[in-house]
């Protein structure tokens, strides 16, 4: 787990690089970027920092910053009730990222997966987002994506966002965050 220290370093290095991509958080979003080490307790190979800007019954958007070489690790957003799982458009706005998906696996993937979790990895069709370009994933899609060299910074739009129910491939991960209580 996070300590109080961490969590400010990333959330400050976070903002940062918001504010170097030309994206403002007012004072108020400021003070609620998410740091999520996914209970792995290695926040710079496995996290996310995240500020959701909206999060209604009918929409989601938020940014999701990564720091160089940082991964989401592999999930999906699976179907709750009647509600079909959450779709959701990655646009990169800043850096490079490389996202996993079903299909053809890449031969040699950009990504670096550490040894000890390669196993926790089991979709390789490859697709880089640049800045600008974007990518769709349809309900309870298994997906991960990791930053490039030097980080990146995508946008999400999607249908509402049930995180907490998010289901990983990683048995060790569970989806909390420094905004959990």
């Amino acid at each position: 787990m996070l300590d109080e220290k961490q969590i400010h370093a990333a959330q400050q290095r976070a903002i940062q690089m918001l504010d170097h991509a030309g994206i403002a958080l007012t004072s108020e979003e400021k003070g609620r970027v998410e740091v999520c080490d996914y209970n792995l307790g290695d926040l710079p190979t496995v996290g996310t920092e995240i500020i959701i800007y909206v999060n209604t019954s009918r929409c989601c958007a938020k940014e999701i910053v990564l720091f160089p070489r940082q991964i989401c690790p592999e999930h999906y957003h699976p179907a709750l009730g009647n509600y079909p799982g959450k779709e959701e458009t990655f646009r990169c706005r800043w850096g490079e990222v490389y996202l996993y998906v079903s299909g053809e696996s890449e031969s040699e993937p950009k990504a670096n997966v550490p040894p000890e979790r390669i196993d926790s990895f089991t979709v390789w069709h490859e697709v880089v987002l640049r800045p600008g370009e974007q990518y769709t994933l349809e309900p309870e899609t298994l997906h991960w994506f990791q930053a490039g060299p030097d980080g990146a910074i995508v946008s999400e739009f999607s249908t509402p966002s049930f995180d907490s129910s998010d289901v990983f491939t990683d048995p060790q991960i569970r989806r909390l965050s420094n905004l959990d209580s």
